[in-house]
């Protein structure tokens, strides 16, 4: 059985079809100031009205978000999953789940196995774990740059969800990624992009292919 895919950091109604007609399994949206893909909860809303009802989960990505953000997300986009990618602890995971009412991915930056262990204290009380390269010194996004970890951290690794690998995945070597961690789940972002931001809906389907055929 082939892996799922995540799509993260869409922005137009061109390549959330793009997503859509390759299978995607999961579209990200990101609710990040710093970041070239930042949305409003409003505009996010109008881009995932087409995808109610097909079968795909919408995951509104945040940064250690405040209730309010979940509030009006919830109000808005009323995502299927909310991402966090902070410094969020298992107790504030599960304050965000209850809050919104909705499952929560949690996030991590790694570049060794211990970053990995970290993970066990939120197993069971995200609805899934994300292992995603650290960033390089200095970086202001907590993802979505390109960077990639030691896949090979990941294989034979057990949660009680599945979970997602994310960072530096790109058309020509998400399947390798996939072999050698196992993962159930791989999440792009700059990886289909042909500037930052800016989602390239040949690179997504290119994506979306080789994880079908891996």
């Amino acid at each position: 059985m082939s892996a799922g895919a995540k799509i993260c950091g869409l922005s137009t109604p061109e390549t959330v079809k793009a997503a859509l007609d390759g299978g995607a399994a999961f579209l990200g949206f990101v609710f990040f100031e710093k970041s070239p893909r930042n949305l409003t909860p409003q505009t996010a809303a109008r881009l995932v009205e087409p995808v109610r009802g097909r079968g795909v989960k919408t995951v509104a990505v945040t940064v250690d978000p405040d209730d309010a953000l979940i509030d009006r997300l919830m109000a808005t986009m009323r995502p299927d999953l909310i991402q966090v990618h902070g410094k969020e602890t298992p107790s504030r995971v599960r304050e965000i789940a209850v809050r919104a009412g909705v499952g929560v991915v949690k996030a991590f930056s790694v570049s060794s196995s211990a970053d990995v262990d970290q993970a066990s204290a939120f197993d069971g009380v995200a609805e899934h774990l994300m292992f995603d390269a650290k960033p390089v010194e200095g970086s202001a996004l907590p993802g979505g740059t390109g960077a990639r970890f030691d896949w090979g951290l990941l294989s034979g690794r057990r949660f009680s969800r599945p979970h997602f690998l994310a960072g530096g995945l790109d058309p020509w070597n998400v399947a390798e990624a996939i072999t050698v961690s196992g993962t159930p789940f791989v999440d792009v972002s700059s990886g289909v992009e042909r500037g930052p931001g800016l989602k390239d809906p040949v690179l997504i389907s290119a994506f979306l292919d080789a994880v079908k055929r891996a």
